[in-house]
């Protein structure tokens, strides 16, 4: 299984991005597919889950501004993110967990400026 994450970049303060995670491969029994991120010196955090049937959940910290959502046609999974700020710096992952085994995607960077 892979996951190729694509879509980070530099934005200003206040921008907005839409990350892509497109997995391929063969997987039995897929719980869910997340989004985390990793800023220099802290741990990798959660931010967004959905399951095969849709069902999303988006941590607290950034409800509102982020949202997960799939595109079927394109076998692919997005987050959006709005009204980025400085502190939402960091390399994002897709992440993939199935019955009996995890898969993380390369990480893209994404970088906010003031």
């Amino acid at each position: 299984v892979q996951l190729q994450a694509s879509g980070g970049g530099s934005v200003q303060l206040g921008g907005s991005l839409k990350l892509s995670c497109a997995p391929s491969g063969n997987v039995l029994s897929v719980n869910y597919i997340g989004w985390y991120r990793q800023a220099p010196g802290k741990q990798r955090e959660l931010l967004a889950t959905i399951t095969l049937g849709g069902q999303t959940n988006v941590v607290e910290s950034v409800k509102g501004r982020f949202a997960i959502f799939r595109d079927d046609f394109k076998n692919m999974i997005h987050l959006q993110m709005n009204g980025l700020r400085v502190e939402d710096t960091a390399v994002y992952y897709c992440n993939l967990k199935s019955a009996d085994n995890e898969y993380w995607g390369q990480g893209t960077q994404v970088t906010v400026s003031s």
